[in-house]
């Protein structure tokens, strides 16, 4: 079976849902809260575990309630959770909002994450025998660097979700064979605002790109390679927050299976189209057996 190693974030989602997001000082009224387990590295692991993946989660929580519901929450996806340390203090919490067209803002609190800075003992040879490494950006920067180095080193291919959008280190993209940003990171990273212009521009640093466009789908390029897009199938949003994270782990799975990249990268479209219909990240994420009704329907 494949084996998805994932070195990231593990957060409790705090959600409210409101019929409108509030303005800049601005206060709405909301008609329903929730907590629930996420984090872009925790989403991405529950994703490719549903998808079909052995996923093992390199990462922090904190030693308070949240840190034992996110850890619970992984193994019950079937998640490895022996290289999740746990740590003094808070776990990670993204604070979110959700409005009736499904659109979501969000804050970040890093806690137990910020202290996955480094490798730790036991890390590189559970990276070593993985067929892909999921990386983000919700820890420190310095880990994200030393999990891409490794996988380098063991031939395994490393994917790059570089979320929360910030200038990446060369190094970091050397180190890097697949990189998966939106439409707003790409722009980031490169300045330019057309995504088929973007992406030539990241073709420069790293040998393929995956721009996720929303409900238009995916747009990929390689380098000597004329970029494509492969739509999305239309859907009505409830939810957007996890289906950047959720069309991530799906990807990854079916790369590993040496699935042909258009046939793939429908595949994680239809997984991602499925989770913006239900309420939550982790929540909303489908099973391997969904996502290929989907795709057949």
């Amino acid at each position: 079976m494949t084996h998805i190693a994932v070195l990231g974030s593990t957060n409790m989602d705090l959600v409210a849902y409101v019929e409108k997001a509030p303005a800049r000082g601005e206060t709405v009224t909301g008609r329903e809260f929730r907590t629930i387990p996420g984090g872009k590295g925790a989403n991405q692991a529950i994703a490719a575990a549903r998808a079909g993946a052995t996923v093992s989660m390199i990462g922090a929580v904190g030693n308070d309630g949240f840190g034992s519901r996110l850890r619970s929450t992984l193994e019950h996806s079937g998640v490895d959770t022996d290289h999740l340390r746990t740590t003094e203090g808070p776990s990670g919490t993204a604070h979110i909002v959700v409005d009736d067209e499904g659109s979501n803002a969000i804050v970040v609190i890093p806690g137990a994450n910020g202290t996955v800075d480094h490798l730790a003992p036991g890390d590189e040879g559970l990276i070593a025998t993985a067929d892909a490494l999921l990386l983000q950006l919700e820890i420190p920067l310095a880990a994200v660097l030393a999990g891409a180095r490794a996988a380098r080193a063991h031939g395994v291919r490393t994917i790059l979700t570089p979320a929360p959008a910030q200038p990446l280190p060369p190094e970091l993209l050397a180190a890097t064979d697949l990189l998966v940003p939106n439409e707003h990171e790409a722009a980031t990273l490169t300045g330019v605002p057309d995504p088929r212009a973007a992406a030539y521009v990241l073709l420069d640093q790293v040998p393929e790109v995956v721009i996720t466009l929303g409900a238009a789908g995916s747009l990929y390029a390689a380098r000597g390679q004329e970029p494509v897009t492969v739509p999305a199938p239309q859907v009505t949003a409830v939810d957007s927050t996890g289906a950047g994270d959720t069309f991530v782990g799906a990807l990854a799975v079916a790369l590993a299976e040496t699935r042909p990249v258009r046939e793939a990268l429908a595949w994680a479209a239809a997984a991602a189209a499925l989770s913006v219909q239900r309420a939550g990240a982790s929540a909303s994420m489908p099973t391997r057996q969904e996502i290929d009704a989907q795709v057949t329907s």
